[in-house]
């Protein structure tokens, strides 16, 4: 067992295998490689990703189905094999990949979730990427503030 201190949740204790790997880093955040998944009951859907190496970095993140139920993952070949899948077919969400999707408050406040470039996780391996789905009608300020049954996800 590991052990890191974390600004917002203290001390973690995490499995080697629990860590998640993102080998060219988050966009914005490249010299960041090592995180840990969070979950508290308290906060559900929430999910925290935690960096292992910066104490103050932590994502707030949702499960992509969670802001959007019919959300459909494109995914461009290079970042399926990077991911360590195969090229030839999207993954199944919660089969093959757990996806996020961060959350962003606006400066007018509203809540936002980046649906045009998720978190991807393979299951598997444990390796992350945060691909760019630039052939998809997402985007990356989803209103999450609109009544579920208003929201358009695409």
């Amino acid at each position: 067992m590991n052990q890191i201190a974390t600004k917002y949740f203290g001390q973690i204790t995490y499995t080697e295998d629990s860590a998640v790997e993102f080998p060219d880093g988050i966009p914005g955040f490249e010299d960041q490689h090592g995180f840990v998944i969070v979950q508290q009951p308290a906060t559900k859907p929430l999910v925290f990703l935690q960096s292992l190496t910066k104490p103050e970095l932590c994502f707030t993140t949702v499960p992509v189905r969670a802001a959007c139920p019919d959300y459909r993952l494109a995914i461009p070949s290079e970042d399926l094999v990077a991911l360590g899948l195969p090229a030839g077919r999207q993954p199944d969400i919660g089969r093959d990949v757990l996806c996020l999707t961060i959350i962003s408050v606006a400066e007018d406040a509203s809540v936002t979730a980046n649906l045009l470039a998720p978190l991807v996780i393979n299951i598997q391996t444990g390796r992350g990427r945060q691909p760019i789905m630039v052939e998809s009608d997402y985007s990356h300020r989803h209103s999450l503030d609109a009544p579920r049954e208003a929201v358009q996800c695409s």
